[in-house]
């Protein structure tokens, strides 16, 4: 049964881990997540028990225990299929910035050669 565990310390590693999940059954595989671009832990990770009863176990047990000076929070791994869909805010699309409007009027202004100021003679 996999298992995820949340509000992990970014101090914690796997191997530490591992160890607390031993303590209620046999513990198969753990992972924590990294961010990609610091490679740094992101506080979250997955843990899977051997059996099914083993997994129940280590929720009853482990969720809400404090781990390495934090309340973990432990429940069963939803599959990625089952979670919402995130919302991208990927770097495509860009700035652009502005009201539509003022584009619009700037664009017109530059067409027509017009400067910023009113270029009158006294």
């Amino acid at each position: 049964m996999k298992l995820y565990v949340g509000n992990l310390s970014f101090k914690t590693t796997e191997q530490a881990l591992e160890e607390l999940f031993a303590t209620v059954g046999t513990v198969t595989d753990t992972h924590l997540v990294m961010d990609r671009m610091t490679q740094r832990p992101r506080g979250f990770g997955f843990v899977t028990m051997s059996t099914e009863e083993e997994g129940q176990k280590a929720i009853e047990s482990l969720n809400g225990k404090t781990f390495d000076g934090r309340p973990i929070s432990v429940s069963v791994a939803r599959p990625k299929e089952d979670r919402p869909p995130r919302r991208d805010f990927g770097g495509e699309g860009g700035g652009g910035g502005g009201f539509r409007e003022h584009r619009d009027r700037d664009r017109d202004r530059d067409r027509r050669g017009g400067g910023g100021y009113d270029r009158r003679r006294n």
